[in-house]
């Protein structure tokens, strides 16, 4: 029985905008224990000891933890909080979160009680999480500890109240089994070594702080149509379905005017955002219809990952209030845009400095010219560690189609720029040069500063790593991902370049040569051995791919091959040295991600045959059905066969489909069973990628093919027509 969407349609919820009657500034955070919040509740001691352990990373104490913990409690009960829960950010990929009540029973009588034990750590199951092989089901201990640098919040789930305190989640013998453990550890790092290396240009650095600013783009469907489609509701994206007459090719739907209940969804799901001190300051309609985009203000990038976290999980609740389903999947529709989570990373100083915006003096530019070209370096080091943290199932279906970024990893950075490391590089390949050339090589670039503005306005969207103005872009990273992947490894590759960049640099110091242009010949040779990633045109030519293959820039489309990027000898070489992680943790990481990747990929395969066998095959003889007492009823009319000659080439064409889906549906259940009798990860993830995968898209080419043919009443999925455009 066809779905009835214009039924689903009449029955949608009224639109109503709540918005807010005060200004945004005005209830900004106050459902986050922030500055303001720890002032009024915590002794100065207290204060001075959590902005201490924020700024420079100080323990803090028990005995100061049990006054911390005591004020929290008292700020979260005047909230009107309940409950309080350690939010940590396991390797599922989602939040997760055990809620313990305030109350206690002591001497007969009620009380409120939260000790400095209980905010400092708690102790979840380990074992019921993936861990890749680190734990077993009986070593189920696991510890969460707090990170002050990120401020608890409250969340509002209906008329309960619950104080989150973000924390590190680590095993009972201390491994990672968390993504802010080692985007933690990848940013003190960072901090150390960059650090050092400002001290060349200013010695009142102190401190070198990685900074973040996500978008987050995603996907609006009516609550009543994603539940009338199997394949949404266990994998979050149409693993069939026919492309709508009209799709995106209009271009009518990027920056459009915002639909009222889309409107009305955003509006809801900002003012939670602003309580909870996220500073969502950007909205609009993307590229495909029912795509939709936010963004930020910048933030310290361990902070904007916990709000980026919170925010994806604060945006499906709000939208189930909007009868709303929000899909945060890379590809949920074939043949219209895929959503990304566009990372911009840049670093800044506790003086103030943006080490990646050019300034305006020659001091300045040189520092600027020192970070540029070292990230460029760092990224030419480690592209493949890079694509391997863009990898996943949904990812490999948007990666290189519809403006997304292709598997290749090159570096944009714009024709003023790319002219800027061209001279640097022959003025110094010239020969020697004496202090007036030294101070003319600096360029004095804010001179040119409207011609770099210009010129990035492009951005090159098919780029996957691309310098916008005073950033870097990472445009691979796939809309559900969690940015702490992307993230750790670029502070931690940058920091390891660092210290190199400043080995390099005090070993010709020490030689004699004088400091600038000591560190102008490092820059010079990095800008020459770098060449090879920097590219300014279409990535998505074919004449790319085969320049890339020159190169050696390799070209990994399939997300268990990448994967194969983390535990190269350079790889485990990175991460120890660094100690983001050992050799264990980022092999268990290894094993969890490409077990993810193949558990993936069976739910779609399994979902897939429930689709085929009992919906799409059903429907194709319903109408074959009719077609065949059509046939039959103008035979007995004395009509020839020149009358009913539509009917019996749609019969065949019917046929078709159903033969092919069942054979394939055969085909790839008998390859299933094989790949889940393989007992190691990767060869799992690899067979159910080069042996089920195909199938997979070959039922859905005669899937979607049936749907053009077959009547409407028969079908029995709402189609991408009524999906993709909300009413």
């Amino acid at each position: 029985m066809r779905f009835n969407s214009i039924e689903a349609v009449m029955n949608r919820p009224t639109v109503e905008v709540n918005a807010p009657k005060q200004r945004i500034s005005e209830y900004f955070g106050t459902n986050v224990f922030g500055d303001a919040a720890m002032r009024k509740y915590l002794s100065e001691e207290a204060y001075l000891s959590v902005k201490a352990s924020i700024e420079s990373g100080q323990k803090i104490d028990r005995a100061m933890a049990d006054q911390i913990a005591s004020s929290m409690q008292a700020w979260a009960l005047d909230k009107g909080a309940t409950h309080y829960t350690h939010w940590f950010q396991p390797l599922t990929g989602a939040t997760a979160e055990k809620h313990d009540t305030f109350f206690s029973h002591e001497g007969g009588k009620g009380i409120e009680v939260f000790s400095g034990n209980a905010l400092v750590q708690q102790e979840p199951d380990a074992s019921s999480f993936p861990n890749g092989g680190i734990r077993t089901t009986f070593e189920a201990r696991g510890y969460t500890a707090w990170d002050p640098s990120s401020p608890a919040f409250i969340i509002e789930t209906g008329a309960g109240k619950t104080l989150c305190i973000p924390t590190a989640f680590v095993s009972y013998t201390g491994e990672a089994l968390d993504y802010k453990t080692p985007l933690l550890k990848s940013l003190n790092y960072m901090d150390t070594a960059a650090t050092a290396v400002c001290k060349y240009f200013d010695k009142n650095i102190t401190k070198v702080t990685a900074t973040l600013g996500w978008e987050q783009e995603y996907f609006l469907v009516d609550e009543a149509l994603f539940y009338s489609r199997p394949d949404l509701v266990m994998t979050g994206r149409t693993i069939i379905g026919h492309g709508p007459a009209k799709g995106q090719q209009l271009e009518d739907h990027y920056f459009g005017s915002i639909p009222e209940r889309v409107y009305a969804f955003m509006v809801d799901y900002e003012t939670e955002s602003h309580k909870l001190g996220i500073p969502v300051k950007t909205r609009h309609n993307e590229v495909a219809p029912g795509q939709y985009e936010c963004a930020p203000v910048y933030e310290e990038a361990n902070l904007a990952v916990d709000h980026n976290q919170l925010l994806m999980d604060l945006m499906d609740r709000v939208a189930r209030r909007h009868k709303l389903r929000i899909l945060f999947h890379e590809k949920p529709f074939a043949g219209v845009n895929g959503s990304g989570k566009h990372n911009n990373w840049s670093l800044g100083t506790n003086t103030g400095k943006n080490l990646l915006s050019p300034g305006k003096t020659p001091k300045n530019n040189l520092m600027f010219l020192t970070f540029f070209v070292n990230t460029i370096r760092a990224v030419y080091e480690h592209s493949d560690l890079l694509r391997a943290t863009i990898a996943g199932a949904g990812n490999d279906h948007r990666l290189g189609a519809n403006e997304a970024p292709p598997a290749i990893i090159s570096v944009f950075i714009g024709g003023a720029l790319t002219n800027l490391l061209n001279e640097v590089e022959q003025r110094i390949t010239d020969g020697a040069f004496d202090e007036m050339d030294k101070a003319d090589l600096k360029l004095d670039i804010h001179k040119i500063i409207p011609d770099l503005l210009l010129d990035n306005t492009d951005r090159n969207r098919t780029s996957p790593f691309a310098f916008t103005g005073n950033k870097f872009e990472i445009r691979a990273v796939g809309s559900s991902a969690n940015c702490a992947a992307p993230m750790t490894v670029m502070n931690m590759i940058m920091g390891q370049q660092l210290i190199k960049f400043k080995a390099e640099v005090d070993a010709l110091v020490k030689e004699g040569e004088k400091k600038d242009s000591a560190i102008l010949r490092v820059i010079r040779k990095y800008i020459t051995e770098s060449k090879a990633i920097l590219f300014e045109g279409d990535n998505y030519s074919d004449e790319w791919k085969a320049e890339a293959k020159k190169r050696g820039l390799n070209n990994i489309t399939t997300t268990p091959h990448a994967l194969d990027f983390y535990i190269t000898p350079k790889a485990k070489a990175i991460f120890t040295e660094s100690g983001v992680l050992n050799e264990t943790e980022l092999e268990a990481r290894y094993e969890i991600q490409q077990e993810l990747y193949f558990k993936k990929l069976e739910i779609e395969a399994f979902i897939l045959r429930d689709m085929a066998l009992n919906q799409i095959i059903p429907a194709a003889i319903s109408y074959q059905n009719v077609l065949i007492e059509n046939v039959l009823g103008l035979k007995d009319a004395g009509l020839d066969a020149k009358h009913y000659k539509a009917q019996q080439e749609l019969l065949e064409e019917l046929s078709t489909g159903i033969n092919g889906i069942k054979s394939h549906v055969s085909s790839m259940l008998k390859e299933l069973a094989k790949t889940e009798k393989l007992t190691h990860s990767h060869e799992k993830a690899i067979a159910i990628c080069e042996k089920v995968k195909p199938h997979l898209d070959t039922i859905r080419s005669f899937a979607d093919d049936l749907e053009t043919v077959v009547e409407d009443q028969y079908w029995p999925l709402p189609k991408y027509r009524e999906l993709l455009f909300l009413r």
